[in-house]
């Protein structure tokens, strides 16, 4: 299987080239990078990737203008069926105000952006994204946000946990997020939103590569489809 992935860069983003790296090294074959105001994704996509940064300068909302994207509406369209959509930081705000997942990112509760790396522990290793994950392991990946802190109503937050769509959660306190949700899954399991970077973990010179089974898991999991 020749591996074929999409980085979709909006006004703003600044993590779209460690993606794109990342995936490459990591999964292989060849990485396509899409600009927001394009109206298709290119054919025969294994997995997408909305990457950090501050999309539209964080008008208005972080991420609230890049969920209006062109772009975005074929992205809502693969992500129904079934291509893997992973949204990291300012990703997974627009994922949030796209709609592919429930709730909100909220500015962090001290106020104050927050850069360094932080204790997650993987709450399922049942799903596309961390089937090469240990459950219950604590990994170590870093973040770099203002407005991280997750958020949704308690009756979301109860059907989040029953359903097993907490991905990661903060080892410990950091921003405020309800319940210490750093990741979340869609009802499918095909999109995944999380606020720390997996991009940047993935070789010892980042200081650990806690990130690299995030993407290995995807290739794995698409190859034994």
């Amino acid at each position: 299987m020749t591996f074929r992935a999409a980085v979709i860069t909006f006004p703003g983003s600044n993590c779209d080239r460690d993606m794109a790296v990342a995936i490459e090294q990591i999964c292989g074959g060849e990485t396509l990078r899409v600009w927001h105001g394009d109206a298709s994704l290119p054919d025969r996509l294994d997995f997408i990737a909305l990457p950090g940064g501050f999309s539209y300068g964080d008008y208005l909302r972080s991420g609230a203008m890049a969920a209006r994207s062109p772009i975005m509406q074929a992205v809502i369209d693969a992500a129904a069926r079934g291509v893997p959509v992973l949204g990291v930081c300012n990703g997974f705000q627009v994922l949030t105000e796209s709609g592919l997942l429930p709730g909100a990112l909220l500015r962090n509760a001290g106020m104050n952006f927050v850069c360094r790396e932080v204790a997650l522990t993987v709450e399922n290793n049942q799903s596309l994204f961390t089937a090469g994950y240990e459950a219950g392991q604590q990994i170590t990946i870093p973040v770099a946000h203002h407005d991280g802190n997750y958020f949704a109503d308690n009756a979301t937050l109860d059907r989040l946990e029953s359903e097993g769509r907490v991905a990661f959660r903060y080892a410990g306190e950091i921003n405020g997020s309800a319940r210490r949700i750093a990741g979340v899954l869609n009802q499918a399991g095909n999109v995944l939103g999380m606020m720390p970077h997996p991009e940047r973990m993935i070789e010892t010179a980042h200081g650990g590569s806690d990130g690299r089974a995030l993407f290995q898991s995807v290739v794995k999991g698409l190859v034994s489809v």
